[in-house]
């Protein structure tokens, strides 16, 4: 057999690689390494967002003119952690690229596990005045450099680690882990709120699932430690180079190479990442705010729905491994143009409305995260695939995701709470469009 190079850019639709095949891998054991880890990483990172209504006063004072600018705060906080997942993204991507993705989805987690601690046990304003949330956005930063790093090199372990023609149903573990853990935030929340009353939430409540995130993360670590990595050695120690050992692969290789795959990647994830954080985690305080919702109905009901969301995944990816990638995708992005603004018009106090918006928005959200990482992943070739994807997906996420729950809470105290929806449908609609003209990849060689 003729050598061949491995190129920065696909070779006639395929990615080519310098050598054969290596045998298989152990899919069961890549999955459970790739999932214990990242669902890790997201209990960690949705139990801010569901408990903020309870700690904000702890970190931001309460003496203010409006009821809202302490939970305005904390929000704030949630979002800085978001901006600093680009950076994780683009140089944790990069290490995996040139190191291999086992090491540094070690490295993830074990951030993630430290971000947890501090925020576990940093003391409060009324103690330490102004360094309180000094410490909880420090504690944010490294949580958002874990997470970013995590996304980028989970998303090419799970796709790699997939044998051919199963990569959307691999692809979709990455929301199965990061759903249960999900699904266990919510689940310890309430039952903290059930058992303890509101004044020892606020007082000391809210630290528990902290502490229980920074233990998993040891487990995780160990879980991931035994793990394959998806990258021959041979393939790591020429990370270094390509195209003959003339031209380095630098930072932003991704950029200069695949400009409009990164373009794809930062435009999808704009609505994914707004629909997501909304309906998955801060649907309940929206409901709250704009229609006086009870926040403990809104965990139960998130419940029942993002436990249809975690069965919908496999579903999903499965589907798009024999029809395609694109059906999946723009039947996403038409629901979310059209549908947000009565969907979320129809939210009253009942159980049963909240119920009804969370289902049906959940399950056109599985369409899309049952099957992006295996898309974003099928546009790079090996050498810039974390990278390639960490990067533009990290910052599309801070710009949209990120703000979304600061953005609902400013416009509620605004007055304009039913602003947000038309927000959304108009982000949408965008994305809509670019994914009209994403290429269909799931019949493409990842190699």
């Amino acid at each position: 057999m003729a050598a061949h190079t491995d190129s920065l850019v696909p070779s006639e639709g395929k990615y080519t690689d310098p050598l054969p095949q290596p045998r298989p891998l152990n899919g069961p054991k890549q999955l459970l390494a790739a999932s214990v880890g990242n669902a890790v990483e997201w209990f960690d990172w949705y139990i801010y967002s569901i408990l903020a209504i309870y700690f904000s006063t702890q970190f931001f004072p309460a003496e203010a003119e409006s009821s809202l600018v302490p939970l305005l705060g904390t929000m704030a906080v949630f979002a800085v952690g978001f901006f600093a997942r680009p950076l994780g993204g683009l140089l944790i991507g990069y290490l995996a690229d040139r190191f291999g993705r086992k090491r540094i989805l070690v490295l993830t987690v074990l951030g993630m596990g430290i971000g947890s601690l501090m925020i576990a046990f940093a003391p409060t304003y009324a103690q330490i005045g102004v360094f309180a949330p000094i410490i909880l956005v420090v504690a944010r930063l490294v949580q958002g450099l874990s997470a970013g790093g995590e996304y980028a090199a989970s998303s090419a372990f799970l796709v790699e680690s997939a044998p051919a023609g199963r990569r959307g149903f691999y692809s979709s573990f990455f929301y199965i882990s990061a759903t249960a853990a999900n699904l266990l935030a919510i689940g310890i929340a309430a039952l903290l709120t059930n058992l303890l009353t509101a004044e020892d939430m606020v007082s000391w409540g809210w630290r528990v699932p902290f502490i229980i995130g920074a233990v998993a993360a040891l487990i995780a670590l160990w879980v991931r430690s035994h793990a394959e990595e998806t990258l021959r050695e041979d393939q790591v120690a020429a990370s270094a180079h390509t195209c003959g050992n003339t031209e380095r692969v630098r930072v932003f290789s991704f950029l200069k190479h695949h400009p409009k795959s990164v373009f794809f990647v930062f435009g999808m994830t704009a609505s994914s990442a707004i629909v997501f954080y909304i309906w998955t985690g801060f649907l309940p305080t929206y409901a709250n705010i704009a229609v006086g919702f009870d926040v403990k109905q809104g965990l139960t009901a998130s419940l029942i729905s993002l436990t249809w969301f975690l069965l919908l995944q496999p579903v999903m990816g499965a589907l798009s491994d024999r029809f395609g990638r694109k059906p999946l995708l723009i039947a996403f992005g038409v629901f979310f143009t059209v549908a947000t603004v009565p969907l979320l018009g129809a939210l009253d106090d009942s159980f049963a409305s909240f119920l009804a918006v969370q289902l049906l928005g959940v399950t056109f959200i599985a369409a899309a995260t049952s099957i992006v990482q295996a898309v974003f992943s099928e546009l790079f070739p090996r050498k810039l695939r974390s990278a390639g994807i960490g990067f533009p997906y990290a910052v599309s996420v801070a710009l949209f995701g990120g703000t979304a729950p600061y953005v609902a809470t400013w416009m509620a105290s605004q007055g304009n709470i039913s602003g947000f929806a038309w927000y959304i449908s108009g982000i949408s609609l965008v994305s809509l469009i670019i994914m009209c003209f994403v290429p269909e990849t799931f019949k493409k060689e990842l190699n």
